[in-house]
């Protein structure tokens, strides 16, 4: 830290022009105290790992190969080729936005080079210097942040993580945050100290919301982030897998992402699964729910269906319909026959080699892609008819047919259960009226309609 801290004090310049910035750091805006900015040497400015944008890539990376030390050239190699790899659109849109315009906006560095705000850029400028065979853009405007000798000292982690949920929603070429990191980042965030509702509070598009608004923002939040994350973290322990968050889907054009299959399970079914009541209303007991959960992850799993015209998550959407159907549902739950490991010789290529999750994956979606699309599409059928025929009309035909069935005999009661019969009947009579009551005041509302007209 020292030694990159000492060069860039030493070779750091104020430009032609000096200027200053304010930044959202400690309370820089509330007392006006703008900081000094800076150009310093590209070499001299080093990615930070713990950077939002890659956050399942760094996950996964350090799974697989043990902790990464960001401050070794290696390691910033390998952050630099995850950042490449992001949405490389908008790094286009950046590049042409830098070349055109240079740098307008200084990145924000700890005194030892480490990029709070500003990675991309930096990896921008280093494009643009390989392109040209030159280096047109030496170095980098930046606003640098306190060390141990200055007033304040340096940056906690926590502050770091506020300063990077204050710009991380900046548009100007900036990439939007992929959804999957942007969990991990929320997730890591709320690990260090900061709460899901101090990151909305910092987020400019909840300020001046009231608390009943601002509470339904922090929900919003947690369903569409930390809810389907948490599925992910339960999906990868099945398959022995946790921290391999790349073996789900790795970018915004991922085209064998399951982010959204995720998502959808979290809204449409696993958050019924934890109520009561809708466990009742999805016809299903507490035991039930390992099995439902169990399907739905090898559905996503096998993840293509275009047998059957459907993309996964649009099946999520549509389970709650199978599982209030007892045929389909019972199809369905076939699928937990299903065994999510492998053999292990299917795990090897032709050398003996394993392959890897993503191909693995492939092979096991292969080798059980019959018995899946077979008793799915059982089960959509099963559950496509049963929508058609069910109708209102249709449901009182049936209760009337089933309340006159030659079976429905009183005399086959038993004497212990007259008093349950007839409570049944009461309540079969009140709900009657009340239908009838609807009946009669839709029709009259009917005529009242007619007689205007």
């Amino acid at each position: 830290m020292s030694d990159f801290a000492k060069e860039i004090k030493r070779r750091r310049e104020r430009g032609p022009v000096p200027k200053r910035d304010l930044i959202d750091f400690r309370n820089d805006i509330q007392a006006k105290r703008d900081r000094d900015v800076y150009f310093v040497p590209l070499e001299l400015l080093r990615y930070r790992k713990d950077n939002g944008r890659i956050a399942s890539d760094i996950l996964s990376y350090e799974k697989h190969y043990g902790r990464l030390d960001e401050k070794s050239e290696k390691a910033q190699e390998i952050i630099r080729g995850f950042l490449e790899a992001k949405d490389r659109e908008k790094t286009e849109e950046l590049k042409r936005l830098i070349e055109h315009d240079t740098q307008r906006v200084p990145a924000i560095i700890t005194c030892d080079g480490f990029l709070i705000n500003g990675n991309r850029r930096k990896m921008v400028l280093e494009m643009l210097n390989r392109d040209a065979g030159a280096p047109r853009f030496p170095t980098m405007k930046v606003v640098i942040l306190p060390g141990e000798d200055e007033e304040g000292g340096p940056p906690t982690l926590l502050e770091i993580e506020q300063i990077e949920n204050r710009y991380q929603l900046q548009s100007d070429g900036k990439a939007e945050y992929y959804a999957f990191d942007k969990a991990l980042s929320i997730k890591r965030k709320i690990e260090r100290g900061m709460s899901l509702e101090e990151q909305l509070k910092d987020d400019p598009q909840y300020a001046g919301l009231d608390k009943k608004e601002f509470e339904r923002a922090v929900e919003k939040v947690r369903t569409e982030f930390l809810g389907p994350l948490e599925c992910i973290e339960r999906y990868l322990e099945q398959l022995n897998r946790e921290g391999l968050y790349n073996t789900v889907s790795t970018g915004l054009g991922d085209p064998e992402g399951r982010w959204q299959a995720f998502l959808e399970y979290y809204q449409y079914v696993y958050k019924k699964l934890k109520e009561p009541k809708e466990l009742l209303k999805l016809n299903l007991r507490e035991d039930d729910v390992g099995k439902v959960e169990d399907a739905a992850f090898k559905l996503i799993r096998k993840r293509e269906f275009g047998e059957i015209g459907r993309k996964v998550h649009m099946l999520m959407r549509e389970l709650p319909g199978i599982l209030k159907n007892e045929q389909a549902k019972r199809e369905l739950f076939k699928l937990n026959q299903i065994r999510f490991d492998l053999p292990k010789d299917k795990q090897l290529d032709g050398d003996g080699k394993e392959h890897d999750e993503r191909t693995i994956d492939k092979i096991w979606a292969g080798e059980n892609r019959q018995m899946i699309i077979r008793h799915l599409n059982t089960a959509l059928n099963l559950q496509t008819s049963k929508a058609e025929r069910e109708t209102p009309l249709h449901l009182l035909e049936v209760a009337l047919a089933k309340l006159k069935h030659d079976d429905m005999r009183p005399e086959d009661v038993e004497v212990f259960e007259y008093k349950r019969a007839m409570k049944l009947v009461q309540e079969i009579q009140k709900v009657a009226r009340d239908l009838e009551h609807e009946f009669y005041q839709l029709d009259k509302r009917k005529e009242s309609l007619k007689s205007k007209k």
